[in-house]
């Protein structure tokens, strides 16, 4: 429970209604006791960190101006709510955040009322938003609608598309402009540093509080804004304007810009927003903050403290000596630097995930051909596709998740016109603490429909070098989809040596079972074949799969379990299955993988467990469809 002599302030609110009982001259108190309750509680249990720290204040300034529940607030991304998620009930439960059972590192719908909308992936506030002051407008409901979008989100072109729409909306008269705010909160960053032209264009931007004072006095004064003295001024504001702000890109989207604004300041952000909430039409408040305020080492190291293990807060994480296991992102990291030394056609491409995706070494080692997008994954994908074709060797390094933002490019653009593509798709399977919107359950089925594709899942760390280095010299696109993490342990060589294309490895030939078994769950598998005398495939390609081996094997066995940390509907599993059917084999199969169902958050060794994805849960399966393999055979009499 939270110390009331420690915050006398925070310790009596638990909800905004509480918040909204104190005198606005308090706020800035109480945005200093959430800071330090903040920095407290994910000191204690880890977590997102910096981009929390750095909306302190825009969060206790809308929960205390704004009515929410009944206003709609809508945070993007997701990772900077934790602040929120305190002021709005969950204030004794927030070192609980990513556990299992606890609170949710990202908005959540089912969680709290004060969560309007489900934000994992970022971008999509302003659409949400307004769909959502779309229809409560057409209710004839007044009720506000406030979108933040910050930490890198608006490089996503989505973003753009929302903005162009709610500007666009009522230029002709017949549609009503909706009443929308849209607060960028600027912080320079994403997970790295910002990149790209709309960063430069926004680090432009200078206030001008002289303007707008004089533009909403006009406004008032010339009525309509579709009548000839309306429409006169605002061109002349136009230009005018030029002279204070160096860009008028919002204004010409249809948005009414205000800012920049000091968004770490309490009084500057309640003057700009009691105008705003004001006004009618979409509006735009920029305000500027520091990603990680008020703790000095997340402020000098924002990229470091961006999330972070436990820690003390009085001397910041402390890196553990001694050598660690190599993570599968390390060995991605590794052989990029190896083969872009060999290869001077490679070129690597991350969508904002450099650190995420182990492209740091790369990055300072080649930075003419490292390519960070920005939050804009169908962009990475395209780009990939126009290097191949003129002859590059394009990897895009993207998380599972976020690569089902660039489906229809990565269908359209890469895979029907066969281009030489690899992807490495980092945080394939389960992944964990994160929850759903980040986990990987999906990618086996939706690479393995696609045509021209070669799908590879390596079982450890060297087979993943060596399928990177397959895929790369691969004709046509190629995919290598490996977890979050490390692996079984296996040494990693340092050369780039290939492995043939659509063979798998039998591993132990026993029986009357084999099993099949696809990427990271090889290990476990290998544990119950080993205890029942099984016969062991590490398949490594889901597309194409070893044909031959298949049906040899499908031949001498009474049945087959085939084994993903992929969704059954249409995974790895199914392949095989298909394959059989289309031989005419009729053979039973298990198949085992993760459910159909979107997992909570929790560590990736529960969600493996509850999923039967273990070696107790392979066992358990296998039994109960073969009991007698759990039966020791008899021995003979002895003479």
């Amino acid at each position: 429970m939270i110390d009331p002599q420690r915050y006398p302030r925070l310790s009596r609110i638990q909800v905004p209604a509480d918040l909204r009982q104190f005198p606005e001259e308090e706020l800035p108190a109480i945005a200093d006791e959430l800071r330090a309750y903040l920095i407290e509680q994910v000191a204690r249990v880890g977590g997102h960190f910096g981009a929390g720290l750095g909306v302190i204040e825009l969060t206790v300034a809308l929960h205390w101006l704004y009515d929410t529940p009944v206003d709609r607030l809508v945070w993007d991304v997701g990772h900077q709510t934790y602040p929120h998620k305190i002021l709005t009930g969950r204030r004794d439960s927030i070192h609980t955040v990513k556990q299992k059972d606890g609170v949710a590192p990202f908005p959540k719908r089912e969680e709290s009322e004060y969560d309007t909308f489900g934000v994992g992936h970022s971008s999509t506030s302003i659409s949400a938003a307004l769909g959502m002051a779309i229809a409560l407008q057409r209710q004839g409901d007044d009720r506000k609608v406030v979108a933040v979008i910050g930490d890198g989100a608006m490089t996503a072109g989505m973003a753009f598309e929302a903005l162009a729409h709610a500007g666009g909306m009522g230029d002709d008269g017949s549609t009503p402009e909706p009443n929308l705010l849209v607060v960028l909160n600027d912080n320079q960053m994403s997970i790295s540093e910002n990149v790209g032209g709309v960063t430069r264009m926004l680090g432009r931007l200078t206030g001008s509080r002289t303007l707008n004072a004089l533009r909403e006095g006009g406004k008032k004064l010339l009525g309509d804004k579709h009548g000839a003295p309306a429409r006169f001024v605002r061109r002349w504001e136009e230009h005018w304007k030029g002279m204070f702000v160096p860009s008028t890109f919002f204004e010409e989207l249809g948005f009414h810009y205000t800012g920049p604004i000091d968004g770490n300041d309490v009084p500057s952000l309640l003057a700009a927003m009691k105008t705003l909430k004001t006004l009618k039409g979409p509006q735009l408040l920029h305000i500027i903050t520091t990603k990680g305020k008020g703790y000095e080492l997340a402020e000098g190291d924002k990229i470091g403290y961006h999330a972070v293990s436990p820690f003390d807060p009085a001397q910041g994480m402390v890196k553990k000596a001694g050598a660690k296991k190599p993570t599968y992102t390390d060995v991605f990291s590794d052989w990029l630097c190896d083969m872009a030394d060999a290869d001077p056609r490679l070129m690597g491409i991350t969508p904002a995930m450099r650190e995420g995706s182990g492209l740091v070494r790369f990055s300072k080692a080649h930075p003419q051909r490292y390519f960070d997008v920005a939050i804009a994954e169908q962009h990475a994908v395209t780009l990939a596709a126009g290097m191949a074709c003129e002859g590059a060797k394009p990897v895009c390094a993207i998380y599972s998740t976020f690569l089902q933002r660039g489906y229809d490019q990565l269908v359209h653009d890469v895979a029907i016109q066969e281009l030489d593509v690899l992807f490495a798709i980092d945080r394939g399977g389960v992944v964990g603490p994160d929850g759903a919107t980040h986990a990987g359950n999906l990618d086996l089925s939706y690479l393995r429909c696609v045509p021209n594709m070669v799908v590879m899942a390596p079982a450890d760390e060297d087979e993943c070098r060596l399928m990177l280095s397959t895929g790369h010299h691969h004709d046509g696109p190629a995919a290598v989809r490996y977890p979050r993490g490390t692996g079984p342990g296996v040494a990693v060589r340092d050369t780039l040596d290939t492995l043939p294309i659509g063979k798998a490895e039998l591993r132990q030939r026993g029986g009357p079972v084999a099993l099949l078994a696809f990427g990271a769950v090889v290990a476990a598998a290998a544990e119950v074949a080993a205890a029942l005398g099984l016969t062991l495939v590490n398949m490594r390609f889901v597309k194409p799969l070893d044909r031959e081996l298949v049906l040899e094997l499908a031949r001498d066995h009474q049945g087959f379990v085939t084994i993903e940390d992929n969704v059954v509907a249409g995974g790895a599993g199914s392949g095989v299955a298909e394959l059989l059917a289309a031989e005419g084999v009729s053979l039973p199969i298990v198949h085992l993988g993760l459910p159909d169902a979107f997992q909570h958050h929790a560590s990736r060794e529960e969600l493996l467990a509850e999923s039967g994805l273990d070696a107790a849960g392979i066992r358990a399966a296998v039994l109960a469809r073969w009991p007698e393999l759990g039966t020791p055979p008899l021995q003979s009499a002895s003479r």
